[in-house]
């Protein structure tokens, strides 16, 4: 990505945009399809759909905004201000998408709506994540987790759904709070893939006698950067060095036959990476 092309990605249209198109899926599948089955989404809509069902007070929109309030402050003193009003944009815009929001999406099998309605959600809070901002919710504290110790935002999510699916059993008829469990699930699974699917490399690493040749040839013909480590064979004690490097998807068939072209018996390790940060990739992103 170019430098330009970074800058836009950072700009408030961009951030605004994403936020928009967010929101207006996860309060679709919440209005569309979790309502009218009865489902609980989990995190903190979960909760604001359960009251919604137990008290028949206000609408699920409302609840959800009124319970992300405290969560907000949370964000604003641990993670940033800009975040939060990025945030606080992406809780407004749900909670308007379902006031405005009145159909049901016509899928009337319940494990069909269950995994439409999971994909959806997943769809729309991994494109909120992708901006500068959240829509709200679990997203704050999945954030944190992620920001301080690693942790991935759709594990924490399941996590927290875990304690919620709890309580929901003593609730709710079983057969529903499955259903909602799946939906769950769905919604982890494609979040995360939303979050990487951009970010996604192969982390190369190649053990040959001609280490230094092929790092030549990686740095010319494949445009990337490499590293050398010292390495030393554990049967034969004779010294290698092998060759680290970074590469996306569309690069690994050109790279595997430059390096095999070169050395027909190198041996090479092709590792899947969940995100690259650095010059050439994904740039290190501040809340």
């Amino acid at each position: 990505m170019n430098s330009k092309l970074r800058l836009y990605a950072y700009s408030i249209p961009w951030n605004i945009f994403l936020l928009t198109v967010g929101s207006f899926l996860i309060a679709m599948s919440i209005k569309s399809v979790a309502v009218p089955h009865g489902f609980v989404t989990g995190g903190v809509s979960g909760i604001a759909l359960l009251i919604y069902y137990f008290s028949d007070v206000l609408t699920p929109g409302l609840w959800l905004f009124i319970l992300n309030i405290p969560i907000a402050v949370i964000g604003w003193a641990m993670i940033s201000g800009r975040f939060v009003l990025y945030t606080a944009y992406g809780m407004c815009a749900i909670t308007a998408w379902m006031e405005v929001i009145t159909f049901a999406l016509p899928v009337h099998d319940s494990l069909l709506a269950a995994i439409a309605g999971g994909a959806v959600l997943g769809a729309g809070a991994g494109i909120s994540m992708r901006s500068l901002g959240s829509s709200g919710g679990l997203d704050i504290l999945g954030i944190l987790l992620h920001q301080r110790f690693g942790f991935r935002i759709g594990q924490v999510s399941f996590a927290f759904n875990a304690a919620l699916f709890t309580v929901s059993f003593t609730l709710l008829d079983t057969d529903i709070v499955l259903y909602s469990l799946i939906m769950v699930f769905v919604t982890s699974q494609i979040m995360d893939y939303v979050l990487s699917m951009f970010n996604q490399r192969k982390l190369v690493f190649i053990v040959s006698d001609h280490a230094q040749i092929i790092s030549d040839a990686i740095i010319k013909e494949a445009n990337r950067g490499v590293t050398l480590l010292d390495g030393r064979g554990g049967y034969t004690g004779q010294r290698k060095q092998v060759v680290m490097t970074v590469v996306n998807n569309v690069q690994q068939k050109k790279l595997e036959e430059l390096i095999f072209t070169l050395d027909p018996e190198a041996f090479v390790i092709f590792e899947n990476t969940f995100n690259v940060i650095g010059k050439g990739f994904s740039r290190r992103k501040v809340y």
